[in-house]
C-alpha cells in the first residue's frame, strides 16, 4: 500500500509507508517493543510529507490543531515568547519526535513549535491517531509512556537550570542529546550532529551567549569534547558525564536502537 503525499509544489508522489513512518518506529521501538501487528498499522497511517526550512513555526501558541506532526529529518524545538521578546525553549527534538502529541487531547497548543534547521516533516491526522490508539492499546500505551518520558526529560532540565551549574547543565544536555539520538541510531561512537547555535543554547537553558562560549571554551580546553562544522565529539564519556551527575534512568529507554 502506498500513499499520495503533497510535495511542497502542490503536486503529488507516491512513497511507500514505512519510508516515512521509520523514524517513528524507532523511537517508539527504543521505550518500547513494538510488535509486528502495531509496526504495520503504523506504517498504514495516512501521512503528508512536507519540507521546511529552518526557523519556520510549525505549530503557534493558541492554535486548535487537527494533526500531529512527525519530524523526519531535521531538528525542532519547542517555544515560547515572552512580551518583552525574549524566548525559552522548553525542548529539542530529533527524528522519530511527534514534539505535539499533546495536540491529541489538549485543544489549544500552550506553546509553539518551530524548526531549528531545514527539516521534513509528516503530519498525520488526529482522527487516525485517534482510530489507530483505539484498535490497538498497546500503541496507546507506548504513545502515553512516550508522553511521561517527556514529562521526565522536563523535571531534568528544570533541575539543570535551577540547580546546576552553566557547566553542569550544558554538559548534561550534551549527554541527554547524545544518548537519545544512539537509541534511534543517528549518533555512535560519543559523535553526533549537533545543529544548535549558542544562542539557542541559552535560550534553552537560561543562559547569555558569552556565558554559553565561556563554557563551551571551558569545555573544549579540559579536552571533554570538541565542536566542529555542526557536530559534536565527546573525547571523554566518563569525566563528562561525572562532571555533571548523568542517570540515563529518566529517558526509560528499553534497549538501543540497532
Amino acid at each position: 500500500m502506498s500513499f499520495h503525499l503533497q510535495t511542497q509544489g502542490g503536486g503529488a508522489m507516491a512513497l511507500a509507508p514505512n519510508h516515512s513512518t521509520d523514524m517513528l518506529i524507532r523511537k517508539l521501538d527504543s521505550i518500547a517493543r513494538l510488535s509486528d501487528d502495531e509496526r504495520q498499522a503504523i506504517e498504514r497511517l495516512p501521512i503528508t510529507v512536507r519540507p521546511l526550512v529552518s526557523g519556520q513555526d510549525i505549530v503557534h501558541e493558541h492554535d486548535r490543531s487537527l494533526q500531529c506532526c512527525l519530524l523526519l529529518d531535521g531538528w525542532a524545538c519547542r517555544y515560547q515568547l515572552l512580551s518583552e521578546g525574549k524566548r525559552q525553549i522548553f525542548s529539542f527534538h530529533i527524528p522519530g519526535d511527534i514534539p505535539d502529541l499533546q495536540s491529541l487531547h489538549l485543544q489549544v497548543m500552550d506553546h509553539s513549535l518551530c524548526t531549528l534547521t531545514p527539516a521534513t516533516v509528516a503530519f498525520i491526522p488526529h482522527a487516525a491517531l485517534r482510530d489507530l490508539t483505539a484498535a490497538l492499546p498497546g500503541i496507546a500505551a507506548t504513545l502515553w509512556r512516550d508522553t511521561l518520558v517527556d514529562a521526565a526529560v522536563f523535571r531534568e532540565w528544570m533541575t539543570g537550570m535551577g540547580r546546576r551549574s552553566a557547566c553542569e547543565a550544558i554538559a548534561h544536555l550534551f549527554c541527554e542529546l547524545y544518548v537519545k539520538l544512539e537509541a534511534v541510531g543517528l549518533a555512535e561512537n560519543h559523535r553526533y550532529r549537533l545543529p544548535v547555535t549558542q544562542a539557542e543554547l541559552g535560550d534553552a537553558l537560561g543562559l547569555s551567549n558569552v556565558h554559553v562560549n565561556r563554557v563551551l571554551k571551558e569545555l573544549r580546553d579540559n579536552k571533554l569534547i570538541t565542536l566542529h562544522g555542526g557536530g559534536l565529539d565527546i573525547l571523554d564519556w566518563a569525566k563528562l558525564s561525572k562532571l555533571c551527575g548523568f542517570d540515563p534512568t529518566y529517558l526509560h529507554l528499553e534497549r538501543q536502537a540497532a
